[in-house]
């Protein structure tokens, strides 16, 4: 009776421990619905803008394009009446610029937001400049933040005509905290009785599955799978007027993510990138290359001391043409999982820009079983 309980309870610590490792073999592979999704109306607004950035040391716009005029009204609004022609050619002290920031959801008036500001005249540098008022306005054409500050740009120029020393690219800048915000973007989100999750990668089972773990967290059929990128949520009864406390739920949820077996090949610089699932069926693979040297070396002839007359130095050209072809066995290459894949092309000893062909060819014969991705 004794060894029955006791293989029993052996039995039972087994399946235990399976399990567990199963559940932690899930979770392992599982993410959180914010890093794969995102909310419908919780996004950044693009604001842009035309600026001008002053105090430069001589790097500034020659061409004056883009610069003197605005820069005359400016002086203008100021109370300086100048001629935009009396500018031209006498200052390199200012460039024109546009200014862009990134204006999240609900932030309030009075909030701050980084800028970046690129140059779009012939100016050299921005090193050292201030950018002066400037007003950043949306789609709309209304002004949400108002930029101003000194530009940063993580580098230098240095030198003159003759040698010269720039680190980083000295014509973007950016100013952290420099756009105050003036105008707040209007989402109402506690009032929605409907939320909208957009996946970032496209998948009907990876969509199908978030609506699954949702159900099972708030207890009921409220999210539905509308298609690869679109998961909708009806509010339940218990979370109205508390919108934003569902969105932190349901952004804490972990989902394991179905991703389609894919290979990305950039031919330009021979980068690879091979997705899990991607696997080959059995496949003869022969790759070689020919290599054709091709060497002159000249040889001098230079005529004897008791040479007769007429005697001169000869340059006699020697040709020599080499072919050499690589050795390329017909290899059998399988795999069931990524790591059989990579193991079987390594051992052919190709490189990077010779996996490219390969994977075309295999592609090609029908073996891969992937997307491939050509950049």
């Amino acid at each position: 009776m004794k060894v029955k309980s006791l293989i029993s309870y052996l039995f039972f610590v087994i399946f235990l421990s399976l399990l567990t490792l199963h559940a932690l073999r899930i979770t392992a592979f599982a993410e959180r619905i914010k890093d794969i999704a995102t909310f419908s109306g919780v996004r950044e607004n693009e604001l842009i803008g035309y600026g001008i950035v002053v105090g430069l040391n001589g790097t500034g716009d020659k061409d004056g394009t883009y610069i003197f005029q605005p820069f005359a009204n400016m002086l203008t609004r100021m109370g300086v009446s100048i001629n935009p022609a009396d500018v031209k050619g006498k200052t390199k002290n200012i460039a024109a610029v546009i200014v862009t920031a990134k204006l999240p959801t609900m932030v309030r008036p009075g909030s701050k937001v980084d800028v970046q500001v690129s140059s779009i005249g012939d100016a050299k540098s921005l090193q050292g400049g201030t950018l002066l008022m400037t007003p950043l306005v949306g789609p709309d054409n209304n002004t949400y933040a108002v930029a101003q500050g000194a530009v940063s740009i993580g580098g230098f120029v240095a030198g003159g005509a003759g040698a010269q020393a720039i680190k980083n690219h000295p014509n973007v800048g950016t100013i952290p905290n420099g756009a105050i915000v003036e105008r707040e973007v209007p989402v109402q989100l506690n009032n929605k009785n409907r939320l909208d999750i957009l996946l970032m990668a496209q998948d009907i089972t990876t969509a199908k599955r978030v609506a699954e773990k949702i159900n099972g967290r708030l207890g009921g059929a409220f999210a539905q799978a509308e298609g690869p990128s679109v998961v909708s949520v009806a509010v339940p009864d218990s979370f109205a007027n508390r919108v934003v406390e569902l969105m932190s739920v349901i952004e804490l949820i972990n989902v394991h993510v179905d991703m389609p077996a894919r290979v990305v090949v950039n031919e330009r610089t021979g980068t690879i990138v091979v997705g899990e699932n991607v696997v080959i069926s059995p496949v003869a693979l022969a790759h070689g290359g020919l290599t054709v040297e091709i060497k002159t070396e000249y040889q001098v002839s230079q005529p004897l001391p008791l040479a007769p007359v007429g005697a001169e130095t000869v340059v006699v050209p020697q040709k020599e043409v080499k072919a050499e072809e690589k050795r390329a066995a017909l290899t059998e290459v399988k795999g069931t999982t990524i790591g059989q894949l990579v193991k079987a092309l390594n051992a052919l000893g190709v490189t990077p820009k010779d996996m490219v062909a390969i994977l075309q060819a295999i592609k090609t014969a029908g073996s891969l079983k992937a997307d491939l991705v050509i950049m």
